[in-house]
């Protein structure tokens, strides 16, 4: 049997020259976690998504169903637990 679990979706929204999108990207790298990346400045909707989970700036992480504005890398490791 094995021990591994079913990582979490994780969405990461960004936009071009964020400094701390690049941080998060390379974290999950370095974490050996899969993600997917939406450019929030070419899709309205997933900026809007954005906004409607209270975040005002890239980077969002959305993990499962669990939305987190910034790279607040504590609240991350918490929800991928």
């Amino acid at each position: 049997m094995s021990s591994q679990t079913k990582q979490k979706k994780i969405v990461l929204f960004t936009s071009p020259g964020c400094k701390w999108c690049t941080v998060v990207k390379e974290y999950f790298k370095k974490n050996g976690l899969k993600f997917k990346t939406i450019d929030i400045s070419k899709d309205a909707k997933a900026a809007q998504d954005c906004e409607r989970h209270g975040c005002r700036g890239v980077p969002v992480v959305l993990i499962g169903s669990r939305w987190i504005c910034g790279f607040d890398q504590k609240t991350i490791e918490k929800t991928l637990a």
